[in-house]
């Protein structure tokens, strides 16, 4: 781990032209599935749609800059997308709500705001990735293309793979944890 402190991302905007949310009920404790989604770097591992994903700098509480790139399928076509962030990670343990908040600051998502969130219930745990963003800085069309295509196809395409892939592992290693 590095001694970098955490980046301080703030909380996610009230308003932008582009909401989308992915949610779940996980039938897993919170600390299991919060673990899956902030070691992000696995995830190529667990998850088939995901190329790569690799810090490009380290902070303490495990975020840092983060490259991603991720396939959204259609049909036999897979689509491969690509974006940098700037990651925060709020643990369990931290004081704060239990999250993970990403702002992307290179590629098509640019100024993207995402945050995943855990609340524990007495089914598990209610996790939740909401994208907010205002579209890709085009004139006229911008707004339009982030409400009508790449909020509903790309980001939720490949968000509730996402979810339901990291639920789908959490909840098999909860099983075999007697949980």
């Amino acid at each position: 781990m590095t001694d970098l402190p955490p980046l301080e991302l703030g909380s996610m905007p009230a308003a932008k032209e582009m909401r989308t949310l992915d949610e779940r009920v996980v039938i897993a404790p919170l600390t299991r599935i919060f673990r899956l989604a902030a070691e992000v770097e696995r995830w190529p591992a667990l998850l088939s749609h995901y190329r790569f994903v690799r810090f490009v700098e380290r902070r303490r509480d495990g975020g840092g800059i983060v490259d991603m790139s991720a396939n959204r399928p259609f049909g036999i076509i897979q689509w491969p997308t690509w974006w940098r962030s700037k990651m925060q990670v709020h643990a369990p343990s931290s004081g704060h709500a239990p999250s993970i908040r990403f702002t992307h600051i290179d590629g098509v998502t640019t100024g993207m705001e995402v945050e995943w969130s855990f609340i524990e219930t007495p089914k598990g745990t209610h996790v939740k990735v909401l994208h907010m963003w205002d579209g890709p800085n085009v004139p006229v069309v911008g707004a339009s293309a982030a409400t009508l295509v790449i909020g509903p196809v790309f980001v939720h395409g490949i968000a509730s793979r996402t979810l339901e892939g990291l639920a789908t592992h959490a909840e098999r290693d909860a099983i075999g944890a007697g949980n």
